[in-house]
């Protein structure tokens, strides 16, 4: 699956003359946690997220006046406090690499280009959206995590057993195990009992980790 698939098209821009309250209240009223920074020609300069936003703003301990501070911030403009090295991802970025990207810059979001033109940004909340949907979370069944044997056609073996049973797989995602001689799966299953499931994997499985209806 590509970020094409799970990004926000046409995302909440700001232009880098705005100023921070502007970049602040398009945020709270749009209920987003970053904006992209585009210049007046449309193209992308930069981005900005409440946690700049945050240090843009006086600290508590400042003796400026409500007023004051509100009139400091309406003249600040977005592109003295945003973030000018961004990281960016293609509609056709796999999502995998775009979660890795957020996850080894510490970050939580990345805009989309397709050559110069702003198309889309992708975030945590995108990621975790598509996390739902993988496993099958808003759908009743029986969840199990199993750990088995690393060998080839064990997870061909186990959809199977699954099918020929009579059960319909929800979701199925495999994850290394404790070390190279197995995995852990994790399943949901429907149209199938409990025992019966568990009764018909155990000459596949090397442990039952967990197993419960959600």
């Amino acid at each position: 699956m590509t970020v094409r698939s799970v990004m926000t098209q046409n995302p909440f821009t700001v232009e880098d003359t705005d100023t921070v309250t502007d970049a602040q209240g398009l945020m709270e009223r749009e209920k987003v946690h970053r904006l992209p920074v585009i210049n007046e020609h449309k193209k992308l300069v930069g981005i900005i997220s409440e946690k700049d936003l945050l240090k843009a703003s006086p600290s508590q301990a400042t003796t400026l006046t409500v007023y004051e501070m509100n009139n400091l911030l309406a003249k600040l403009s977005v592109s003295k406090v945003m973030t000018r090295k961004v990281l960016t991802v293609t509609p056709d970025t796999l999502v995998e690499d775009a979660a890795r990207m957020l996850v080894d810059n510490n970050i939580g979001g990345l805009p989309v280009l397709d050559g110069e033109k702003l198309v889309g940004i992708v975030t945590e909340s995108d990621l975790f959206r598509l996390l739902i949907d993988l496993f099958g979370t808003r759908r009743k069944g029986l969840r199990l995590t199993l750990r088995v044997p690393e060998r080839p056609g064990e997870m061909a073996d186990m959809t199977k057993t699954i099918t020929d049973a009579g059960g319909n797989i929800i979701s199925l995602g495999s994850f290394s195990g404790n070390d190279v001689s197995n995995a852990v799966l994790i399943l949901k299953v429907e149209d199938i009992g409990k025992d019966e499931l568990l009764k018909l994997l155990e000459p596949l499985v090397v442990e039952v980790m967990d197993a419960r209806e959600v």
